[in-house]
């Protein structure tokens, strides 16, 4: 055998020996998952108007942080606060997170949800609950959860609510409480 030979063969057991080294120390570990919900867009410090089928001013929304979603395009919110008009002002409610149908037609809010009504009416109402949805179209909101209702001279609680935000006509639904609370002169 020449010495030729000796280094050829050498060098292709030096070949395996490190292709098979390689291929032991190969990374196995699982590929990061990827996002299971993308954003399409992201929103940050915004105010948005949204229009109801005649053109006319359904709701205000106001938000730190607002994400589209890429699957079913729905808008999940920071913070929102959202300005619904009614006949005589406004309504003003926020929460700590929100979402939006695609369609627009369903909004929820969740923690810490509290409703205020805006305007020379002189039944200003405030509302406080964990969760609340709205239906922009109707002017309607409801929950199932415990509602605490105050208006000037009484405080009404009770579990489950549907309210008429134009016409400010609320109904509490079960385990309702009244307390007078008539104003100091």
């Amino acid at each position: 055998m020449s010495w030729r030979t000796t280094l050829g063969l050498a060098l292709l057991a030096a070949a395996l020996v490190s292709g098979w080294s390689a291929w032991r120390m190969r990374d196995r570990s699982e590929p990061p998952p990827v996002a299971a919900q993308r954003s399409d867009y992201v929103l940050r410090d915004f105010e948005m108007v949204m229009l109801a089928k005649d053109g006319s001013e359904s709701v205000r929304l106001k938000a730190p942080e607002l994400q589209r979603s890429r699957e079913d395009e729905s808008l999940a919110i920071v913070q929102p606060v959202f300005l619904m008009p009614a006949r005589e002002g406004a309504w003003r409610l926020g929460a700590d997170q929100g979402w939006v149908a695609p369609a627009g037609d369903l909004i929820r809010l969740e923690g810490n949800v509290a409703g205020d009504s805006e305007g020379g009416n002189p039944s200003q109402a405030s509302l406080r609950t964990g969760r609340l949805e709205l239906l922009p179209e109707q002017s309607l909101a409801r929950t199932d959860d415990r509602v605490t209702l105050t208006q000037p001279g009484i405080i009404q609680t009770g579990v489950g609510m549907e309210a008429d935000l134009k016409t400010r006509n609320y109904r509490l639904l079960s385990q309702v409480k009244v307390r007078y609370d008539p104003p100091k002169r």
